[in-house]
């Protein structure tokens, strides 16, 4: 009886995935609740918005692996990485790049629309929802965040649009006080409406840049109301309210990266 040939079996090879890499660079946190912490940036392409004053070229990358990343990443010193975009979330592959960040002992952080799953492997959530996709936030939003981060566009010029002639939140048209006092209010419900849907530890406005301009003015005024009724509420119906806060770009007024 002739002896039967052993089988072999040999293992699947399957490709190491690629990520989408606008740039990866170490710098300190510029915004938000770790303003000045130390961190290294990995910043993935492509967005499930288009927000017209974006500052960030989203759909210039390239494709790395992940051995390509920590080769990146070697040299630097900061055990903290930012994830953000674009919008970082919706990566068909990024669990597996947040695994092997954690094994290495990272603190994970990541900055999101809040309109997609956010994994749990993730340390801390930072999100900035878009009031000029205010009717995407009615159908789809995460419930749970470290810390919620909306831009002060209280005429929704964030959203694309197909005419020649984008209107500017500052300068035209001329609007009725009446009008602004108006979008001011709705934009103010809509952000407590977020403080309702997102639960977070802390909850900020940031400017709006346009043109090299920000409405800071205008941030802190809407600041100031967003608190003044909270206390108001709180005294009415006995319910605490998040008090709203300042965050600006730091880095860029520090001329960081």
């Amino acid at each position: 009886m002739t002896a039967k040939s052993p089988i072999i079996l040999k293992p699947v090879m399957t490709s190491s995935p690629s990520f989408r890499i606008v740039e990866i660079f170490e710098s300190l946190q510029g915004e938000g609740h770790n303003t000045g912490m130390p961190a290294i940036f990995i910043r993935l392409g492509r967005c499930s918005l288009a927000c017209s004053w974006c500052d960030t070229d989203y759909l210039r990358y390239q494709h790395m692996s992940i051995d390509d990343i920590f080769q990146a990443i070697a040299t630097y010193t900061a055990k903290n990485i930012i994830i953000t975009g674009g919008e970082p979330s919706i990566h068909p592959h990024l669990e597996m790049l947040l695994s092997a960040l954690k094994v290495k002992g990272y603190f994970l952080c990541i900055e999101s629309n809040a309109l997609h799953t956010i994994s749990p492997l993730i340390d801390y959530i930072a999100v900035s929802p878009k009031y000029c996709y205010e009717e995407r936030y009615e159908k789809d939003c995460i419930a749970q965040a470290d810390e919620v981060r909306i831009v002060v566009d209280i005429f929704k010029i964030g959203q694309p649009v197909t005419t020649e002639k984008k209107v500017s939140s500052q300068y035209e048209p001329p609007l009725a006080p009446e009008q602004i006092q108006l979008a001011q209010a709705r934009f103010i419900a809509w952000c407590q409406n977020m403080a309702n849907k997102i639960h977070a530890k802390h909850y900020f406005l940031s400017p709006l840049e346009e043109g090299g301009q920000m409405n800071i003015l205008q941030t802190i005024a809407l600041i100031g109301q967003l608190n003044a009724r909270n206390e108001e509420e709180k005294h009415a119906k006995e319910t605490i309210k998040p008090h709203w806060q300042l965050s600006l770009q730091t880095h860029k007024l520090a001329n960081i990266q």
